[in-house]
């Protein structure tokens, strides 16, 4: 497989509120299919350090990667993505700025989905969302177990990301793959068709919650497929 596609590796990066696992379903299905994956583990302390841990992960692949973000991975891939390793970008339910944008400054334009109404403020300028708000904001398409195992492994977040702004935008140079989650209660989905559109990017909508890669793994993995097939 490796000689006939461009990118045999794939980088997943997760994005508030979750940790590397929230790819678990995704990934068997890409190492199926021969591809290299690697699920960064974004510390969420600053963008800076996650976008690091992202850039640590691109150096350790042998040759061209397809980098995808969820949720605020997708503010970390618009910034590693310039990475000359990187050919194409997908982005899954997530925010795609500008430079010098930032999460709160392109959202504002839009209605506040409920889920942000569940973010609970912890010491030192961290947030966690409560477990109500992963059950009916962040994953209300999950079994309860799924909810349950999302709650118990939930990193706390950086408030600061929020705010934090790309220098640089990929998605003016590398080819962009966008999925838009119909039934997002954490970005509006209007937000996230904006942004596709913005990115003149290969675009499909799932009928899903704002945790689509868990929801419907066999899509995402589709599309990250053809990223990986389509990228020059």
């Amino acid at each position: 497989m490796s000689q006939t596609l461009p990118a045999k590796n794939i980088v997943l990066v997760h994005g508030a509120f979750a940790d590397g696992s929230s790819w678990s379903k995704v990934i068997p299905l890409l190492l199926a299919k021969g591809y290299k994956v690697t699920s960064v583990q974004n510390p969420l302390t600053s963008f800076q350090e996650d976008v690091a841990a992202t850039k640590r992960a691109i150096a350790a692949q042998d040759g061209p990667v397809i980098l995808v973000g969820h949720s605020y991975g997708g503010v970390v891939i618009t910034e590693a993505g310039n990475d000359p390793k990187v050919v194409g970008l997908v982005y899954a339910a997530a925010f795609a700025p500008d430079a010098g944008q930032s999460i709160v400054d392109i959202t504002k334009p839009y209605p506040k989905p409920i889920g942000l109404d569940k973010v609970v403020p912890q010491a030192d300028g961290f947030l966690l969302l409560s477990a109500d708000g992963i059950e009916t904001g962040f994953a209300q398409d999950l079994s309860k177990e799924e909810k349950a195992l999302l709650t118990a492994v939930q990193p706390q977040t950086s408030g600061a990301i929020f705010v934090a702004q790309p220098t640089q935008a990929a998605w003016h140079t590398k080819p962009s793959w966008y999925i838009v989650a119909s039934n997002d209660h954490m970005i509006a989905p209007e937000h996230e068709a904006a942004m596709a559109k913005q990115l003149k990017a290969t675009t499909t909508t799932l009928p899903s919650s704002h945790v689509v890669m868990l929801s419907h793994p066999k899509e995402v993995a589709k599309v990250i497929e053809d990223a990986a097939a389509g990228a020059k």
